[in-house]
């Protein structure tokens, strides 16, 4: 379950209290402000507040207060030179406020970006839910050979089925046992801040996260990548689809220039152009690693 019943009626009491505002809104967040949206099986992402527009970062960029004789197209053509020119500063005059539902494990590779405010719930005082992240079975996969970080062929049959009861009931022991301890029959118990200790990776975990769109377009270029882990980039392709209805020209941006584009080294630009001059470019004489050429050719084919 997602959401709890308290959780629910909380989004439901502010999405039905609007308030009269002076700032600027961006009609497309005000569409997912306080609503969330479901990931994986009881994760979840909702928008508890945001600063800013495309304007703001355009204004942020002249460093007027007006618009003046400027069109429609000149904000999208300057955000995209902006982007275009690594200019990041005006992204960083939005903001957003995100309430996250995620695994821990998933939690302790997000929190790698650290240009982020940041702050969890709390085991030390709470008592985590008995919620746990179990893949779907086609998820499931074996390590691959080629990338020491990376999934490789698809598990199947009988295989499939030994690692979701593995999952299913290592959790499922590990929680009745952290249960036991912290409510010991009468006992005092174990101090929460100790039992939390032999909780599974993969039990859910929340927090409040503020970023703003500079940093967070640099986690959607990392974490919407397909190379990324599933597990994450599920959390980071929804975020795409709310930025795009958030900022529609500094995504429209993004997406082309860091979703869509590719960066070349100096020795990359140097073949590209020996190739357009008619000369066979190999590994062998394009002074690149195996790995260097290996990627240098999934980007010009």
């Amino acid at each position: 379950m997602p959401l709890t019943p308290e959780q629910q009626a909380e989004i439901d009491a502010l999405r039905g209290a609007a308030q009269p505002t002076l700032r600027a809104t961006a009609p497309g967040m005000e569409a997912h402000l306080h609503k969330a949206h479901t990931v994986l099986d009881h994760g979840f992402i909702r928008v508890i507040d945001y600063m800013g527009d495309d304007a703001a970062i355009t204004q942020a960029a002249r460093v007027s207060y007006g618009k003046g004789t400027k069109s429609v197209s000149n904000d999208e053509g300057l955000i995209r030179y902006l982007m275009r020119h690594w200019h990041s500063t005006p992204f960083e005059m939005c903001e957003i406020k995100l309430h996250v539902k995620l695994p821990v494990f998933v939690a302790r590779q997000w929190i790698r970006h650290r240009t982020a405010n940041v702050n969890e719930y709390s085991a030390r005082y709470s008592i985590l839910d008995r919620e746990f992240y179990i893949p779907a079975a086609e998820d499931l996969a074996a390590q691959s050979t080629t990338n020491n970080q990376g999934r490789g062929e698809a598990l199947s049959g009988e295989e499939v089925a030994r690692v979701l009861d593995w999952l299913r009931d290592d959790s499922t022991r590990a929680y009745d046992h952290y249960e036991a301890m912290i409510s010991d029959e009468g006992q005092q118990g174990l101090a929460r801040e100790l039992a939390r200790m032999n909780l599974p990776a993969n039990i859910y975990t929340q927090w409040y996260w503020k970023v703003d769109l500079h940093n967070l377009f640099h986690f959607l270029r990392l974490r919407a990548d397909a190379h990324a882990q599933m597990e994450i980039r599920v959390y980071a392709e929804k975020l795409c689809e709310i930025v795009k209805d958030w900022v529609p020209f500094a995504y429209g941006a993004f997406e082309d220039y860091r979703l869509g584009g590719a960066q070349l080294s100096a020795r990359g630009v140097e073949c590209v152009r020996r190739m357009l001059a008619g000369e066979e470019v190999t590994q062998e004489n394009s002074g690149m690693s195996k790995g260097e050429w290996r990627e240098f050719v999934g980007v010009v084919g």
